[in-house]
Order: structure tokens, then sequence, then C-alpha cells
């Protein structure tokens, strides 16, 4: 796996986190602010930090099974707790939306490497990309 590889990837994680919170906040119009963006943010950043190293993720970055499945389950359960500890709500359409979008982003920019990499057959024979 290339040195670059992991830390490209945790950046793609954190985009996704990022994209999702500014979306919402565009969406519900409830101001785009770095300080308001941060109060959304932080809770599912520090999910996505632990599902990183629950899951060992940067052992193999790139991979949907499981490291992005893992990564994506604890960044959703991680931050609806701690938002919730942080005295936000986090009613059940908000969960659905947020597991969907998360979903559909980690896993997305996954599949997506997986696709480069099957073009590059060179690059995954040689063991540079980490996906699978």
């Amino acid at each position: 796996m290339r040195s670059y590889a992991v830390p490209l990837a945790f950046a793609a994680d954190v985009l996704c986190v990022l994209a999702f919170v500014l979306i919402g906040k565009v969406d519900h119009e409830t101001g785009t602010a770095v300080a308001a963006v941060a109060v959304t943010a932080w809770p599912f950043l520090g999910g996505l930090v632990l599902g990183w190293v629950v899951t060992s993720a940067w052992r193999t970055p790139v991979r949907i099974w499981p490291s992005g499945v893992f990564v994506w389950a604890v960044t959703v359960a991680g931050g609806m707790v701690l938002r919730l500890f942080s005295g936000e709500g986090a009613p059940t359409s908000f969960v659905v939306v947020t597991a969907s979008f998360l979903a559909a982003a980690v896993l997305g920019w996954r599949a997506i490497a997986r696709m480069v990499s099957r073009r590059y057959p060179e690059a995954e024979r040689s063991g540079q990309t980490g996906v699978s």
C-alpha cells in the first residue's frame, strides 16, 4: 500500500462527514458558519475516529468489507451517542438519513476506488491499493 493511502482514506471519510453536515445545514437553513458546522460535525467526527481505531482501518483503509462497513457503522452509532450526550436529539428520521447518506458516501468512495484499481490491476497485484 502506498504511504499516502491511509491519510487520503481518512481525509475522504472526514470529507464525507463534513459533506453530510453541510448539506443538512444548507437544507435546513441552520447556518453554515464554522461554529455551527463544528457543533453538528464533532459527534460524527468523533465517531469516525472511534471507527478507525476500533477497526484498525489504517491496515486496509480502502476495503469496503470489513473496514468501510465497520467504520460507517461506528461513525453513525458513535455519532448518535455523542449527539445524545451533548443534549441534541436523534429522531428516527435523522438516524435513517444519517445512516443512509454516510453509507452511500463512506462506502461509495471505496467502491469507486475499487473500480479504479480494477482498471489498473498492476497496482492491485502489487498490493499498493489496499482494495479488496
